[in-house]
């Protein structure tokens, strides 16, 4: 029984790993596709557009990482590839959502999202990235 309990948490770590090294490739992602510095923005600046744009790609992020769990392979090694690959693809996918919609849409969609004033396409950008989340997720499954 001690067995099983410490290699589940073994597998909690490893895929809590995973799950935090693409939560910061997510930072990173949205860091990229707006002007500025995302941290200093959202800590300092307190700006609420780019925290939101932030926090769907994270829960985004989140969502597919947890489906890959929840129907990971019976090998670990297969399961944890699987999960960072998905991960991975997601994160590419959220990135060209934005850029599509930036591309559709009048003015600069990265300069957009982080104005200080609320702006209703920051909850269109926030939309798009669960809503690209969703669809890797039951791709999984």
């Amino acid at each position: 029984m001690f067995r099983d309990l410490a290699e589940g948490v073994g597998y909690a770590f490893a895929y809590g790993g995973v799950g935090i090294v693409l939560m910061v490739l997510g930072f990173v992602l949205v860091d990229v596709l707006t002007p500025g510095n995302l941290g200093r923005q959202i800590w300092i600046e307190r700006n609420r557009n780019a925290a939101l744009v932030l926090c769907s790609a994270l829960l985004g992020v989140g969502m597919i990482v947890t489906t890959a769990i929840a129907t990971t392979y019976d090998e670990f090694g297969k399961g944890l590839a699987s999960t960072a690959m998905f991960g991975v693809s997601g994160l590419i996918l959220m990135a060209i959502a934005f850029l599509v919609i930036d591309l559709v849409t009048p003015g600069r969609l990265g300069a957009t999202v982080v104005e200080r004033e609320p702006h209703p396409c920051v909850w269109v950008t926030a939309s798009s990235q669960i809503a690209i989340a969703a669809i890797v997720s039951a791709c999984i499954a």
